[in-house]
């Protein structure tokens, strides 16, 4: 039995105003390839299959053309939901995509949640436990008088429960067959000890942090979603998370993706073998000064790639960031780049939050004024916090290109 794992796509995201199909579709083709190179029997998907519960119509084209695509391979494809996912979107094709050899798990009844996954030939190649993103108002009946860590205890023992359940229900599948075969199960949820990226948003805020790893079933192979950098958990060779496949946030730019190769040996051992997903958008990340950024963007000159970079830049100065962005935007200009983030060194940010300033509105600009209040803001993620800053330079160009002569009202 060959199974590809992989997760977290979120097709449809949008990148600081840029869209990420063309990098999509690079990868789903790419993986219809492995497939066909590889003789996979199935391709499980363990949550975020779009980027929100309402993906745009061009996000559904790219999962529709894909399970047409594999279809003709003879692979099944296993499809759950994750954090990301809407229950009613994914569910809405389930009857139709069952005809493509694909089987979508949203959420409902426990017992369709464990089946068995057969290899091209017929044959059963293993039991899958089927676990989509478990919400806590699924799991649990809210209790009055309980405190925070009662409803945090409450739901870890109830998915440690759904767990338990479902991998008896699998081992009891196994024994009535011929043969001997692993048992796989999914899950969308961090770990403990898994590491995250700025892209993860935690999915069980308030109730559950992280599940402990020993509260997994002895399966013979987990394969996890949600945290997009490929990494074991625990110290456990075969409970995996296999990651996203392109870059989801700019502390990811650089890093290689992949998805796993799970082969079994005849004493059902898990054999992982990563496959390095292609970069198709480079994703750069740079740090320093105005002088270290000037030679840092001027390296870009020799760059030849296909698609221009898109960069995020960190710089270490004192001076407000609109002066900065100028230079830097001149310094570009004739570069294949895209600057999508231009912030202040992190430490310098913090710095910022803890003075205590005592000038007077009068003798301030409208930038200072606007980066005093965004410092008085409860935003601290960083992509939003520049998001916003985006906005802000458009309204202010716009209403600039509309009465020249004035300086926008403070």
């Amino acid at each position: 039995m060959r199974i590809i794992h992989t997760s977290d796509w979120h097709l449809g995201q949008s990148f600081f105003t840029k869209n990420r199909a063309h990098e999509h579709q690079a990868f789903l083709r790419w993986l219809v390839t492995q497939v066909e190179l590889h003789q996979a029997d199935a391709v499980v998907v363990a949550g975020d299959i779009f980027d929100t519960g309402t993906p745009p119509s061009y996000a559904r084209e790219l999962f529709n053309r894909f399970v047409v695509e594999l279809q003709p391979t003879g692979c099944g494809l296993i499809v759950l939901a994750g954090n990301h996912d809407a229950v009613a979107t994914l569910n809405e094709s389930r009857g139709l995509l069952a005809c493509l050899n694909t089987r979508v798990i949203a959420g409902g009844d426990a017992e369709q949640q464990v089946f068995v996954l057969d290899e091209r030939s017929g044959k059963p190649g293993a039991i899958l436990c089927a676990i989509p993103f478990l919400r806590a108002r699924d799991m649990l009946v809210s209790r009055a008088g309980e405190s925070g860590d009662d409803k945090q205890r409450s739901l870890m023992d109830a998915i440690a429960g759904h767990y338990r359940d479902l991998y008896q229900q699998a081992v009891a599948l196994r024994d009535t067959l011929t043969a001997p075969v692993p048992i796989v199960a999914t899950g969308h949820l961090t770990a403990v000890g898994a590491g995250t990226s700025d892209s993860v948003r935690d999915i069980y805020i308030g109730s559950l942090d992280a599940f402990p790893v020993q509260l997994f079933p002895p399966a013979d192979y987990i394969a996890l979603g949600h945290i997009h950098r490929p990494q074991s958990v625990g110290g456990r060779p075969n409970i995996l998370y296999c990651g996203s496949p392109i870059p989801l946030s700019f502390d990811e730019a650089g890093q290689p993706k992949q998805v796993n190769m799970v082969d079994f040996q005849p004493d059902l051992t898990a054999v992982v073998t990563p496959l390095t997903v292609p970069e198709v958008q480079p994703l750069r990340l740079i740090r320093g000064t105005l002088a270290e950024i000037e030679a840092q963007l001027l390296t870009f000159r020799d760059y030849r790639g296909e698609t221009r970079v898109w960069l995020d830049i960190e710089v270490l100065t004192d001076a407000w960031l609109n002066d900065i962005q100028r230079q830097i935007q001149q310094i570009a200009a004739d570069l294949p780049v895209d600057i999508l983030l231009l912030r202040r060194n992190r430490e310098q940010r913090r710095q910022a939050l803890e003075k205590e300033p005592h000038e007077t509105l009068t003798e301030l600009s409208v930038e200072e004024v606007f980066e005093r209040r965004l410092a008085q803001a409860l935003v601290r993620d960083e992509e939003e916090l520049s998001r916003i800053r985006l906005l802000y330079d458009r309204v202010v160009e716009d209403i600039r290109h509309e009465s020249p002569a004035q300086e926008p009202s403070r």
